[in-house]
């Protein structure tokens, strides 16, 4: 008589998790301190990069991904900044470039050698003025090459040509306060924004206009990893998404943000409705997402072409 062995269902199966050891982690690092809601660290298919203590101005640490345990102090930053760094972001068309923003009003661009760093590095690539106050947000285009986004404590969103390191939009006049958050539309053509005033903005940065507003949103904004397509908001403590279509919005219409309730289940975002009809589960087969589809590429303007961020 042979048995089975009967696996029990349970929520809580895998509430418990294993903690990594201690030589697979990046172990003694002073974390930046500074009073911003970031992230303070970025990561590619390369690098990791932290943002981290320092006199005198501001600096990141810049690691292999293959470099865990202890990190000694002595390790060569990048430290160019004459304040506090506050934000990173690595360029999703080059692993060896990274953009950062600072309290000194400045956005500078970085070339990262192959093999990492063996020295500090004081000389960046580009240097981007232009905000009258500290630099909080950066993010670099998702599909136009050296094109970068960095929004300030002066409440103005920039969008740089980092190949000629000439400025192609300047968006001012659009938000009544500081910016908290800035995520880009898949495609590119639009993006969106969170502000103090608890409003979630979409603009087109070409015309310089806002497509949308929806007011009482939340702080941070994050492009769904399930959803592809769409643009959500930090969940509140209920566990709440507002949802954000990708399709055109007529000019000035309000933004409806329906806070709906989510379960993930594998690769799949069960979304609750007290509806007769309940919602389907959205899957994502093959790169897509059932039922909903993509607004479709464009191409980005600019008044010059510019060639690719290079050392020289």
């Amino acid at each position: 008589m042979s048995f089975r062995k009967v696996v029990r269902q349970s929520k809580f199966r895998h509430v418990f998790g294993q903690p990594v050891k201690t030589e697979q982690c990046y172990d003694d690092i002073r974390v930046s301190r500074v009073t911003w809601d970031s992230t303070f660290c970025a990561v590619n298919p390369s690098f990791v990069a932290i943002i981290v203590e320092a006199s005198g101005g501001g600096a990141f640490l810049v690691l292999p991904l293959h470099k865990t345990g202890r990190i000694d102090k002595s390790y060569p930053t990048v430290c160019g900044h004459t304040g506090p760094v506050l934000d990173i972001d690595w360029c999703p068309h080059n692993d060896h470039v990274i953009a950062s923003g600072s309290e000194d009003c400045t956005v500078m661009v970085w070339q990262i050698p192959e093999n990492g760093l063996t020295q500090p590095l004081t000389e960046p690539v580009v240097v981007l003025e232009g905000h009258s106050k500290r630099v909080g947000i950066v993010t670099w285009h998702p599909t136009a090459r050296n094109v970068l986004l960095s929004a300030g404590c002066d409440n103005v969103v920039s969008i740089w040509n980092v190949g000629t390191a000439e400025e192609l939009y300047r968006l001012e006049g659009l938000h009544p306060d500081l910016i908290y958050s800035v995520s880009w539309s898949r495609d590119g053509a639009r993006f969106c924004t969170a502000c103090k005033d608890k409003s979630v903005r979409v603009i087109d940065p070409r015309r310089g206009t806002v497509v949308a507003v929806s007011p009482r949103a939340t702080a941070r904004l994050a492009r769904s990893p399930v959803l592809a397509p769409f643009l959500r908001a930090r969940p509140p403590p209920r566990r709440h998404v507002p949802m954000l279509p990708p399709c055109p919005v007529p000019q000035g219409a309000p933004l409806a943000l329906p806070a709906v309730p989510w379960v993930l289940q594998g690769a799949r975002m069960v979304l609750v409705t007290p509806r007769p009809d309940p919602v389907p589960s959205l899957r994502r087969r093959s790169g897509r997402t059932r039922g909903l589809g993509p607004c479709g590429p464009s191409s980005w303007p600019t008044a010059k072409s510019s060639p690719p961020v290079s050392a020289a």
